[in-house]
């Protein structure tokens, strides 16, 4: 286990129609978009006032023609990429792609945990910490959701990966124990059992809006589908659960106006 919890890093969208996705996120989530200048594809930096949260890229025709669909990813800070990526290996998680560079960014690979939920291992070229940005700053990634087939031993992995622990269980009723984990003094997000209905294990995000009412409204308009929601959580702010108009699913967290 590491010294200190590792956390999330980045946020990636891949997509079937890039630009629509560019169209859909700026209006939605309020993001300011540039293009990473990369020499062999387009890239498309996703920021929120001047701090960059993630990117968003065109899924690839080979992805695509094996079965991949739009959906987001995480990248999850380590100090050692190929390392971690063998003690996934070794704790029954699955190598989607191996450790790779990036020129002048970072060393990544794509992985998934022990029940199939996917996300990414990742080093930058540089040690230097960004600047926080204030809690519930909009545009910044505000939670995180793992729809786990067992949230227990989901939490039991990443623990001993990433050094992240359990926070307050709230009990949900028929739905189960939505689980809270932490990486060291603050809770990051949650982890429950997933919908019977729903094929496989995944991860959620959720991003920050000023205004749950106005950004559902945005969603709709936009051509997206709010699936669930707005409704009340814990602590006061308000969520909702949705898809792009590419089938991407997604999440927004913030106050009722």
């Amino acid at each position: 286990m590491s010294t200190s919890p590792a956390k999330f890093v980045w946020y990636e969208l891949m997509t079937s129609d890039a630009p629509a996705a560019e169209i859909f996120y700026r209006n939605v989530v309020g993001w300011q978009m540039q293009d990473a200048g990369m020499p062999d594809r387009h890239y498309t930096i996703l920021s929120a006032g001047n701090t960059a949260i993630g990117g968003l890229m065109a899924l690839p025709a080979e992805a695509a023609t094996a079965g991949a669909r739009p959906g987001w990813i995480g990248y999850v800070g380590v100090a050692d990429v190929d390392a971690s990526a063998a003690r996934v290996q070794q704790a029954d998680g699955k190598l989607h792609r191996p450790a790779e560079d990036i020129p002048g960014v970072g060393r990544f690979a794509v992985v998934a945990d022990p029940q199939g939920a996917a996300f990414v291992l990742f080093k930058g070229n540089s040690d230097a910490q960004p600047a926080q940005p204030e809690p519930g700053a909009p545009g910044q990634v505000g939670w995180r959701e793992l729809h786990a087939r067992d949230h227990k031993s989901a939490l039991a992995f990443y623990g001993a990966m990433f050094g992240w622990t359990a926070d307050e269980a709230v009990d949900m009723g028929p739905m189960g124990t939505y689980q809270l984990f932490a990486a060291g003094d603050t809770a990051i997000g949650g982890m429950m059992n997933k919908m019977a209905e729903v094929p496989v294990p995944f991860w959620l995000y959720y991003f920050n809006v000023d205004d749950i009412d106005a950004a559902a409204a945005r969603v709709a308009a936009q051509g997206g589908q709010v699936l669930n929601g707005p409704h009340q959580v814990p602590g006061g702010s308000w969520i909702l659960n949705a898809t792009d108009p590419q089938g991407a699913m997604f999440a927004l967290v913030g106050p009722k106006r």
